[in-house]
């Protein structure tokens, strides 16, 4: 009997075989064709070793992050996602079919159905269509706020300073105005005096972090630093046993990159400092999209690369999957590069001498393969075509496929402005994070302007009934009440351990 020798697209589908549960991407492409039978798959169980999804501006990653979030979704994985243009809320209603979708569902062997996701919207700050959410100064800490205001390295540890003075001193910065009124004293003779044996701030430096202050303030940058302050519980999440979907509207961040991306690190530091270590998971808690990465790297010094490198190694043992979207890998340091193990590279231009540069070093980072001559290949895919290598079930690199994506399941297009403010409203989050909460803070607390609080609650509204059923879960539930008791270990006077980018670690 003769044997039948399997194809190429067969033979390379063989290493995605996997016994557990996965994330379909589609299905190989040899000569032209696609097998619908071989499949192209990345193991639930490795989403957390990282991934990259890369490509020139038109080629489909968009739709690649759409595909990947609705089958987390299924699985149960809640993702974050930034939304630079609302391209993602569509994400929240079902898929219209047309002959194009049908023509790639049979391509790809994909029963589709229409389906929607479990979607919450959100935006930083107040000024955007979903709900507001926010960081404090003090949580963000001296080594990302350096970064968003474009410090060099003797401001950056000058703003340490500041900080470590606020901690120690138990003054809580909680928006840019608290930070202004440190700053101020502490170039004043009185704060001179304060800042005695520890170092000092020069006049000059403040002058510098305030003109930067400034001009974030100008750019509404100020919106976004406050309370209530994220819980990052809030993206960890189901609904019927499907993950939550957390689009953060960018859109009108486009004139601040800096905030955006570096506020997205805070979030993965965030997730990092709260989360307990997992180690080996079936499956992730949390996938991060960090969209626009090159955006985080650009002008980044070797201390702050240093600390993504480690945060990106260390992650992975909480349960966490981050995937670096951007144009060219390239864009991501080699170190930070080594670390992703799923690669799925979609078209790359080469129009240029630095493009052909950069395509010349895209094809080195791949493993060899005999089917394909890589550098056509990665010019000459199609709208979503892509080339993946992602690792196996055992930790190994599967081999290099030509992979014809499958069609997202939802709808690829935006729902519109007003969708999205009405989703947001209707959403529970809203409730916990629509209102901002000024507290007593640095700013009242040195300007000595603000009455006591037991005093301003007296006078703003009645005594209370204690024994009203409910009354304790009432005050508990009050972001204003939860933000203070999550910095009251400050506002005893005890200094603030911070972590890893100086940002605050949970106690």
């Amino acid at each position: 009997m003769t044997e039948v020798k399997p194809s190429a697209a067969q033979e390379i589908a063989a290493g995605y075989a996997t016994s557990g549960r996965a994330v379909e991407l589609g299905a190989v492409v040899v000569g032209d064709q696609a097998d619908s039978a071989a499949r192209v798959r990345i193991p639930l169980s490795m989403i957390n070793r990282h991934g990259l999804v890369a490509g020139a501006t038109g080629t489909g990653k968009t739709k690649t992050l759409q595909l990947v979030a609705e089958q987390l979704a299924l699985a149960g994985v809640p993702a974050v996602l930034a939304d630079m243009k609302g391209d993602l809320s569509g994400l929240s209603r079902p898929g219209t079919a047309n002959d194009r979708i049908t023509q790639r569902a049979k391509d790809t062997g994909d029963d589709w159905q229409a389906t929607r996701f479990p979607v919450q919207f959100v935006s930083l700050g107040t000024s955007g269509n979903a709900v507001p959410i926010r960081a404090s100064i003090t949580s963000f800490g001296p080594i990302l706020l350096a970064k968003v205001l474009g410090l060099n390295d003797t401001q950056e540890s000058t703003l340490g300073l500041i900080f470590h003075w606020a901690d120690k001193k138990g003054l809580p910065l909680l928006d840019t105005k608290d930070l202004r009124a440190v700053i101020t004293h502490l170039t004043s003779d009185a704060g001179k005096a304060d800042l005695e044996g520890i170092g000092g701030v020069s006049s000059a430096t403040a002058g510098v972090i305030l003109r930067a202050l400034s001009n974030l303030e100008a750019q509404g940058g100020e919106e976004f630093f406050g309370e209530p302050e994220l819980a990052v519980g809030d993206l960890i999440r189901q609904v019927d046993g499907k993950g939550v979907l957390t689009l953060i509207e960018l859109a009108n961040l486009t004139a601040k990159p800096a905030l955006f991306s570096t506020f997205l690190m805070w979030l993965l530091a965030e997730l990092f400092e709260e989360l307990p270590e997992e180690g080996d998971v079936e499956q992730p808690k949390l996938v991060f999209f960090f969209d626009e990465a090159h955006l985080l790297f650009h002008d980044a010094s070797k201390a702050f690369l240093d600390r993504i490198e480690q945060t990106v190694k260390l992650i992975r043992s909480k349960g966490v999957g981050v995937f670096f979207c951007t144009q060219l890998p390239t864009d991501i340091p080699g170190a930070v590069l080594s670390q992703l193990g799923a690669r799925v590279q979609h078209a790359l231009r080469a129009f240029t001498p630095e493009d052909q540069q950069a395509l010349a070093k895209t094809v080195k980072t791949y493993p060899t393969t005999p089917h394909y001559e890589l550098d056509k290949a990665l010019t000459g895919l199609g709208t979503g075509e892509a080339i993946v290598t992602v690792l196996s079930e055992k930790g190994a690199p599967t081999p290099v496929a030509w992979t014809r994506l499958r069609a997202p399941r939802s709808l690829m297009d935006t729902i519109g402005d007003e969708a999205i403010k009405q989703a947001a409203e209707s959403s529970e989050l809203h409730g916990k994070y629509g209102q901002t909460v000024d507290r007593e803070s640095a700013y009242e607390l040195m300007a000595n302007k603000a009455p006591a609080p037991e005093q301003e609650q007296e006078a703003e509204r009645p005594e209370p009934e204690k024994d009203e059923p409910g009354f304790m879960e009432k005050v508990l539930g009050n972001p204003a009440v939860k933000s203070f008791m999550r910095s009251a270990a400050s506002a005893l006077g005890r200094e603030i351990t911070r972590g890893m980018f100086g940002n605050r670690r949970r106690r």
